[in-house]
């Protein structure tokens, strides 16, 4: 049987996926179609919100070091993401024109304010309550789990409203579902059992930054690659949405499909990318999620047909699950245990500012070269990153050699 945090945790993921499935999946598309989005600003849609964590980022680990409960404060912060779900149902009564999609901008920056804390205070959290010996089982079950939940609420939408893609009231009505889902979501946050012992001296002892974390070698390595694969990860998200929407013509049922068929194939690969890196390690497994996540770009343009693209997302997902199992526990495994906090928002900041930059140079590149160049600029780029993380591989291996001797 399961400990009790694991459950909560396995439960409280599930509302949270469904809330962010009936959310942020549909954005980009209430965005064009009823908001009448540009290009520019459909790119703003996955760059500002890690702009507003760069500024965030900071302020929250300060709150989170000097928490005498952080699972307090996780669900404050998620409480108050979510009640921006209402004010975005609002928006469709603002008057027709460009101001609607700025508005819809600026919401979307709001909400990542809280949701920066969330984030950050999420991770440290967990990482707190689920045993090292025990990290990479529950992390592969948890995300299958999630998986699951998220194909069958994603998979309901596309049936539901796949003649709704320009219905305004559908759109209120999932945002209005998702904002029901975030209420629980802060009721589960709140039934984690979390160790309160802590003194009032040691909370004032925690500095605000330790940066002898840069010192420790492996945690550098793995910065620099990681950084660098999100880099050229995130660059294709914008150029994605609009050629699904705009090129393609995909509606809310298509849109669907799509991340159906992704988390399917995440739901096999969990488990298969859990047992290859216990067998090899977690970075060189990596190092095979970031090569096929390469070939996602090239495949896409490859044909407009949108049964072939839903063939290409579920390939996609296959590596997705890697890349997502694998990332975040390469981030606890590279923290020292004395320090991880510092590096867990180190390197969020650092994210932020990749996450703000690459959406923006892929609108460029989609711009000044057009759809089919810039997705091969973006592949050639993400291949880049995986020889990287394999360079970052083999210095494990030497380090790993140097500790045996």
């Amino acid at each position: 049987m399961r400990p009790y945090n694991e459950r909560v945790s396995i439960s409280h993921g599930m509302a949270s996926t469904i809330a962010l499935n009936f959310s942020n999946n549909f954005f980009p598309i209430f965005a064009i179609t009823i908001l009448g989005a540009t290009n520019y600003q459909v790119g703003l849609i996955s760059s500002l919100p890690p702009l507003m964590a760069l500024l965030m980022t900071i302020p929250a680990a300060i709150l989170l070091n000097r928490a005498y409960a952080q699972k307090k404060l996780v669900a404050l912060s998620v409480l108050l993401a979510r009640l921006l779900f209402l004010l975005i149902i609002t928006l469709v009564y603002l008057p027709t024109g460009p101001f609607r999609a700025w508005a819809f901008l600026v919401v979307i920056a709001l909400m990542s304010m809280p949701n920066t804390v969330a984030n950050i205070g999420w991770q440290t959290l967990i990482s707190g309550l689920i045993p090292d010996s025990r990290r990479g089982a529950f992390f592969s079950d948890r995300n299958r789990l999630l998986t699951m939940v998220g194909l069958a609420s994603t998979l309901f939408i596309g049936i539901v409203m796949r003649n709704s893609s320009e219905n305004v009231f559908a759109y209120q009505l999932l945002f209005g579902a998702a904002f029901c889902f975030g209420l629980v979501e802060v009721f589960l946050l709140m039934k984690h059992q979390e160790d309160e012992t802590v003194k009032t001296d040691e909370l004032k002892k925690k500095k605000m930054m330790d940066w002898s974390i840069f010192k420790n070698s492996r945690y550098v390595w793995f910065l620099v690659g990681a950084l660098f694969f999100n880099f050229t990860w995130q660059m294709a998200w914008g150029i994605f949405n609009i050629y699904h929407v705009r090129v393609l013509g995909a509606t809310i049922f298509w849109i669907s499909m799509f991340s159906v068929g992704s988390m399917l194939m995440q739901i096999i690969g969990f488990p298969l990318w859990k047992k290859w890196a216990e067998r090899k390690s977690n970075v060189l497994v990596f190092v095979w999620a970031a090569l096929g996540m390469a070939t996602t770009p090239f495949l896409t343009v490859l044909s407009t047909n949108l049964y072939y693209i839903t063939i290409v997302q579920a390939t996609s997902g296959f590596f997705l699950a890697g890349v997502v199992l694998l990332l975040f526990n390469l981030l606890l495994e590279q923290s020292p245990e004395t320090s991880r906090t510092y590096c867990i928002t180190t390197y969020n900041v650092l994210l932020a500012i990749v996450a703000f930059i690459a959406p923006q140079i892929g609108i460029w590149m989609l711009e000044s070269f057009g759809v089919e160049t810039a997705m091969y600029i973006n592949s050639s780029l993400r291949f880049s990153s995986a020889a990287l993380f394999f360079v970052v591989y083999l210095k494990y291996a030497r380090y790993s050699k140097v500790l045996s001797i």
